[in-house]
């Protein structure tokens, strides 16, 4: 599984760039500037945990546990529906859409990152 989240640490990690690029320099003159820091606050958290999926893959090859691969599945979630909803969240603000339930998943994806990294330590610790 540790070439798994590698490979989903890469493709998220080139999606990181592209949505940075595209707020920067797209998004800007689209959405107002309390949408654009919503954006770029997904954007922010999603490189974060791209590179926390990215070492659980490396841990796991030398520490391969239920743990471990656990924390890798939260991260990516994490990522889905932390990130994903904010992305979702800031268009739904910017054209009056009326999905505000969107911005209820949000703390759920902060709970799957918060939770990813406690069972990360844990898996590392339980090996000592």
């Amino acid at each position: 599984m540790h070439k798994g989240f590698i490979k989903i640490a890469a493709l998220l990690g080139a999606l990181s760039v592209a949505a940075g690029a595209f707020g920067a320099h797209l998004l800007r003159t689209v959405l107002g500037p309390e949408n654009l820091a919503v954006f770029e606050t997904a954007v922010r958290y999603q490189f974060y945990h791209v590179f926390a999926l990215l070492a659980t893959g490396l841990l796991f090859a030398g520490f391969p546990s239920a743990i471990i691969k656990r924390a890798g599945y939260l991260f990516i979630a994490g990522i889905f529906l932390f990130s994903g909803s904010l992305y979702l969240l800031c268009f739904v603000k910017q054209f009056g859409w009326h999905l505000e339930w969107i911005g209820a998943v949000t703390p759920v994806g902060g709970i799957s990152f918060i939770a990813g990294w406690i069972l990360l330590f844990a898996g590392v610790i339980r090996r000592n």
